[in-house]
């Protein structure tokens, strides 16, 4: 919202929320009457506006892809700040000035003499005079409306609005109050209406210049600079013509300079051309990338969750994740992509993002969940987290955190196949699973006396089993192997071993409410905790919350300290803010600026540390 939100500053259809898009209804129907049950348009008028509206959606999801493909833009990046969940949210209704564009014109089609029977065939001729009537009223007059909004009467009551992002994306040029957006659409118009007054209009046109406007909105708010020096040198006066990203960049950073909509030639008349327009542009276009201190190296799990990148679709990613049924139709899209990634994929950056003076990353391994699980690919997934590991060495990285399956034990160790194979790493490898488990001790009830521990032959289970016992808690460890019991058991010192206790049922733990789950428990299972059992977790997924009388836990995780800026996106299934706690631990660990590795099995002495240390970085636990 602007600071002081001025009359007409909400759209009519604010209130909708997502039911907004029954606005086109309507243009659905007279299509459908039109063109497959034998009705009538002259011009197929609602057709024609469902596909060029249709285009611009598209237009503007490849547009922001683009741009948030760190791999491809980071270098050229302008404004190297993240964006947050704020900025994403207000700009999650950019689209409401193509619903107001339809709209408009359609009143116009249906009331202005002569507006309609628009031949579908191209006009060049129009297109031209199109253009011109655009590059002289419009662009003119936009200028001196742009320096009256930033009067600061009109600036606090609605212009105000945009400039909230100081760090743009491509949709933040449609971002504005409902009553700017109508003296836009106005001005806009002009070259519509002009082409039509001269005779030159098509159907055509809308679809040109409404692409066309979109198309050099998302240039001057991209934060990417990709116009390359020879053009300029070769042909000079195009700076004139034809904005960059750096040139309207600094109309977000110094604010009253830089107005010109596409065309700087009117802040140079204006005098109102920033004098560092052309040294930030040859800046930025030498080219400079940040090198990260710390990686989070994440993987895909489900295919639909492709989506859920920074790069798939900003307002989903920035909830937590789940399946939602619109994607559905999408999920034809993940084949190919996989099945390119498969054979050409390599760990790539999806996300940027500052903690204090860190400079950290998540990249990803191309690869989905179950891809895990196939014999025949294990080896390539680790030859991939491998050279991850080697290209972050490289970029002179600190720590490199293995998230989820990356670090799993069948695989490669917990991360030992590669400490092992590369003794001379100067990159800390982490697992990050040391926080895990003391996130999972410390939310047990400080007075505990006895649990109930499934998967507790696992890393986890392991660590937590000793550790408890240590402390004097008794602890019932569900496992069949004798052998595993007894090395783990071996661990303790001899007046804790009596705290281990080995069992083989479920049954065992009829008289234990305080449950710790590291393996998957059907409800038969499950059935056996007394009322008023509380199930700690961290099996992977989520056991089935089937008992009324009980409750459930949530997988480890850690609130972020308040200082981590530039999170736009949410962690797969976690809230915002909230990362999975061995991603935490690999944080923790860069931050402390440990050397040793953490990989293989837990150093049980090294929790009451590693928990010490997140709670001094402002860490908080999320149950």
């Amino acid at each position: 919202m602007a600071s002081k939100p001025g009359a007409l500053t909400e759209y009519p259809w604010t209130n909708f929320g997502a039911w907004k898009y029954t606005l086109f209804l309507p243009y659905v129907a007279k299509a459908v009457h039109t063109n497959l049950l034998g009705g009538h348009e002259a011009d197929n008028w609602c057709l024609h506006m469902l596909c060029v509206s249709l285009l611009r959606y598209l237009h503007g999801q490849v547009w922001m892809s683009l741009s948030r493909c760190h791999w491809l833009t980071g270098k050229y990046r302008i404004q190297t700040k993240g964006i947050n969940f704020d900025q994403v949210d207000r700009e999650s209704a950019w689209d409401d000035y193509i619903i107001l564009h339809v709209i408009v014109a359609t009143l116009v089609h249906a009331v202005l003499p002569g507006f309609q029977n628009f031949p579908v065939f191209w006009n060049s001729q129009g297109i031209l005079i199109l253009l011109l009537v655009h590059m002289g009223p419009t662009e003119y007059i936009y200028y001196w409306l742009h320096r009256a909004l930033h009067h600061h009467v009109l600036y606090n009551k609605y212009h105000s609005h945009h400039h909230a992002s100081f760090i743009t994306e491509p949709v933040s040029g449609s971002v504005h109050p409902f009553a700017e957006h109508m003296m836009y659409t106005a001005n806009f118009a002009i070259p519509l209406l002009g082409t039509w007054a001269l005779g030159g209009a098509c159907m055509g046109m809308f679809y040109f210049y409404w692409l066309f406007f979109d198309f050099m909105n998302a240039i001057g708010h991209c934060n990417f600079e990709f116009f390359p020096p020879w053009v300029f040198r070769v042909f000079p006066f195009v700076k004139y013509l034809i904005y960059t990203p750096t040139f309207h960049s600094l109309h977000h950073s110094h604010v009253h300079t830089n107005f010109a909509l596409f065309m700087p030639l009117y802040d140079y008349l204006g005098g109102t051309a920033d004098k560092i327009s052309d040294s930030l542009y040859e800046q930025v276009r030498e080219g400079r990338q940040e090198k990260p201190d710390f990686v989070f190296l994440a993987h895909g799990t489900e295919l639909l969750s492709a989506f859920h990148l920074p790069f798939g679709i900003a307002s989903f990613a920035a909830w937590p994740y789940a399946p939602k049924w619109f994607l559905w139709p999408l999920y034809p899209l993940t084949l190919p992509i996989m099945a390119l990634l498969w054979v050409f994929g390599k760990a790539f950056v999806s996300d940027t993002y500052r903690l204090k003076d860190l400079r950290t990353e998540t990249w990803v391994v191309p690869r989905f969940g179950f891809q895990y699980f196939l014999p025949f690919e294990k080896q390539r997934i680790n030859r991939l987290i491998e050279q991850a590991i080697l290209s972050a060495q490289e970029k002179g990285v600190r720590v490199i955190s293995l998230g989820a399956l990356n670090k799993n034990e069948s695989l490669n160790g917990g991360g030992t196949l590669f400490v092992q194979k590369h003794k001379d790493l100067r990159i800390r490898v982490v697992h990050g699973n040391t926080l895990t488990a003391a996130v999972i001790l410390n939310e047990l009830p400080k007075d505990v006396k006895e649990i109930f521990l499934t998967g507790a032959t696992s890393k986890l289970g392991r660590a937590i089993g000793l550790h408890l016992c240590q402390r004097g808690v008794r602890v019932l460890m569900l496992t069949t192997s004798r052998d595993r019991f007894e090395m783990i058991q071996s661990e303790l010192a001899p007046e804790h071993r009596e705290n281990m206790v080995q069992v083989t049922k479920y049954q065992a733990g009829q008289s234990c409410k305080t449950w710790v789950m590291g393996k998957w428990a059907t409800p038969e299972e499950q059935k056996w905790a007394p009322a008023g059992t509380h199930f700690h977790q961290f099996v992977v997924p989520p056991i089935q919350e089937c008992r009324k009388d009980c409750t459930y836990g949530k997988l480890s995780a850690m609130q972020v300290p308040k200082e981590m800026k530039g999170l736009r996106s949410c962690e797969m299934t976690m809230p915002r803010g909230v990362v999975h706690a061995c991603h935490a631990g690999g944080l923790v660990h860069a931050l402390e600026g440990w050397e040793h590795h953490e990989v293989g099995a837990i150093d049980v002495s090294r929790i009451d540390e590693t928990w010490a240390a997140a709670m001094k970085h402002g860490f908080k636990p999320v149950c």
